[in-house]
């Protein structure tokens, strides 16, 4: 399934977190991922901050194997209304943009999102699956 999963999840799945087995099936196959530019930048801020540059031009190097999408000004323009509409910050609403401009979902454990169209959510706090399109992880 196309997708685009979030930093966060990216994070939890590097890292093995608490959610790392929630997200382990969207990132199995990365050529099946929508990766914005602003999703490498802060990948590759965290990874070089918490691993060094190595690891994170190594993570870099698995995000090239999806479909990376520039910030062009159509997207930042779409984008800018996506923050107004849902009160996002710049990153967040890029990212949501790049998910809705290729109409895929965005898989994430960011509570920023959380009661978004078109999110599939894990949340931190428990086991459960929360989804704004009432989808159950059957339907992926």
């Amino acid at each position: 399934m196309i997708c685009l999963v979030d930093t966060c999840g990216w994070i939890e799945w590097l890292t093995d977190g608490l959610l790392a087995d929630d997200f382990e099936p969207y990132l199995n196959d990365p050529a099946e991922l929508i990766i914005p530019t602003t999703l490498q930048f802060e990948l590759y801020k965290w990874a070089k901050r918490e691993k060094g540059e190595i690891e994170a031009l190594e993570v870099i190097a698995l995000t090239e194997q999806g479909w990376v999408i520039p910030l062009t000004t159509r997207l930042s323009l779409y984008a800018a209304d996506m923050a107004l509409q849902h009160r996002l910050s710049f990153a967040d609403a890029i990212i949501y943009a790049s998910a809705r401009q290729f109409d895929v979902p965005l898989i994430t454990a960011d509570d920023h999102f959380k009661d978004l169209p078109e999110v599939i959510f894990f949340s931190k706090k428990s086991d459960s699956l929360i989804n704004s399109n009432t989808k159950t992880p059957a339907d992926r």
